[in-house]
């Protein structure tokens, strides 16, 4: 494509861009921060630009101005902006265009519209958006929430406008603790985004989280790719996804997919992004959010419909048409996602830094890895504590619970202990194997008594290491062609299920 891209982003999610961009022919660009100098991301990137960030107060990859200086001193024509950090700044956007660069996602005005939840429920109740009972706008006191929280009935949620990710957001039970909680998250929400506007919910007590994957081009054109379960979280934090849902029918699966396509193309979205829903106990669903970035989860919707989001996200950028029917979308077989973040998941999650000594994932049919770390890389206190992402495919629900347990009894590191040991027990928990888990089950169910102790654990891990290694073994030599040193296991994936 003779284009030069700079990757505003690190760890795994910049190797997964750099993966797809370097396919299209387009020359790969990353920068290099003070704070983590000999990350692995940068053995992947065609260029480095050199950033000596450390003692600054906030990071390169926040500071707008700076990387848009970068680019334009080496020559770049697009920028991506991946997740987090500048990737739904819309004033980062729009300075991009303004600097005739070219900036992979939707126009600043979504990005705006969509990152302020008040203005996004206006927009999604002009389009037909189901939304959960609330104020219609910010309220201005927290007697003015008490007012709204008689009328709808207690519990009540208190949400930033501006925020996301659990930050700025409060249960409130009754009318006598809305003025702390209305307090504490103003200022959380102040200090996260700069913006202490709140607004009110009924609050959802055993919500499902669904979230359907959207594609729309420039010229109008919108599909949807299915929806994602993303209902196991820990402070609203995702820590397994999984695709397709096991909660809904294939009925409410087109009715959902249909709404989020007619909201999408009402807004005149354009890009990759995801419209997330939340579902009562009795299948009522609400338009909760749009987030107008590629998702930490999305390998799990390619895993199902053979789909590169980021090549398509580029091409979009680029003008291209969105040559994809919805008829064209077929879900074939059941993905899941494992979040292995360095974090003691023993003793309440408490966070991990310092080197990983060694580190060795699984591969094979069916398994996918997306990850930042090597053997001697460090974890810093600085960025998230998410090392890598275990991804798995199978031919249905069952099967995939079973491939990611094995593939989750393979990983092999040292150094730094993990979330894996957590991930286990609720893969094998009946509330997960049934798909009635919501997102309240960490709060309700965790306890440091809930793991293996160490003998047992060790135990299964060899077993399920053994039974994987035969598995594996057994598909790879019925694989024409195959070679472990020629074909990547994402690659081996799409050719065996084909």
């Amino acid at each position: 494509m003779n284009k030069r891209l700079l990757i505003v982003n690190r760890g795994e999610i910049a190797i997964r861009i750099m993966r797809t961009a370097k396919m299209m022919g387009i020359t790969t660009v990353v920068l290099q921060s003070g704070r983590e100098p000999d990350a692995l991301y940068l053995q992947q990137a065609d260029q480095i630009i050199s950033v000596n960030d450390s003692a600054d107060e906030k990071t390169v990859f926040l500071n707008p101005e700076k990387v848009i200086a970068l680019a334009l001193e080496n020559q770049i024509d697009m920028i991506h902006p991946g997740y987090g950090f500048l990737s739904e700044n819309p004033d980062f956007a729009d300075l991009c265009m303004q600097n005739g660069l070219n900036f992979i996602g939707p126009s600043p005005e979504l990005i705006r519209s969509m990152g302020l939840k008040t203005v996004a429920k206006e927009m999604a109740l002009k389009a037909g958006m189901p939304l959960v009972p609330g104020s219609n706008g910010a309220v201005s006191s927290a007697e003015e929430a008490v007012q709204l929280a008689e009328t709808i009935g207690y519990p009540v949620l208190l949400k930033a406008s501006a925020g996301g990710g659990g930050r700025g957001m409060r249960v409130v039970e009754k009318p006598e603790t809305m003025e702390r909680n209305f307090k504490s998250a103003a200022d959380e929400a102040i200090s996260a985004f700069g913006n202490g506007d709140l607004f009110v919910e009924k609050y959802i007590v055993n919500p499902k989280h669904i979230e359907f994957q959207i594609l729309g081009d420039k010229h109008g054109h919108v599909v949807h790719l299915g929806e994602r379960e993303c209902s196991l979280q820990r402070k609203h934090q995702k820590m397994i996804e999984e695709a397709p849902s096991p909660s809904l029918s294939d009925e409410k699966r087109r009715e959902m997919g249909e709404m989020a396509v007619r909201f999408s193309e009402t807004i005149g979205y354009y890009s990759a992004g995801t419209i997330e829903f939340i579902m009562d106990e009795d299948g009522s669903y609400y338009f909760m959010e749009m987030n107008t970035r590629i998702q930490v989860e999305h390998p799990v919707t390619e895993m199902v419909t053979d789909i590169d989001l980021i090549e398509w996200q580029i091409k979009i950028a680029l003008g291209e048409p969105l040559t994809l029917q919805q008829s064209d979308i077929q879900l074939q077989g059941w993905a899941i996602e494992c979040r292995v973040n360095t974090e003691d998941a023993q003793n309440r999650f408490a966070p991990e830094t310092g080197f990983i000594e060694n580190v060795r994932f699984p591969e094979g049919p069916g398994i996918r890895v997306e990850t930042g770390i090597a053997n001697g890389s460090v974890i810093t206190p600085y960025f998230d504590s998410m090392a890598a992402k275990l991804v798995v495919l199978d031919s249905n629900r069952d099967k995939a619970i079973g491939k990611m347990i094995r593939a989750l009894d393979a990983v092999r590191m040292t150094g730094l202990k993990t979330t894996i040991p957590f991930c286990k027990v609720v893969l094998q928990h009946p509330d997960f194997t049934s798909g009635i888990y919501t997102t309240r089950w960490v709060d309700d169910n965790y306890s440091p008594d809930m793991f293996y102790n160490e003998d047992d654990e060790m135990l299964g891990a060899l077993a399920a290491s053994i039974a994987y290694a035969m598995e594996y073994n057994e598909i790879a030599s019925n694989s024409p062609g195959f070679t472990n040193e020629s074909m990547s296991m994402w690659v081996l994936n799409k050719r065996i299920n084909k």
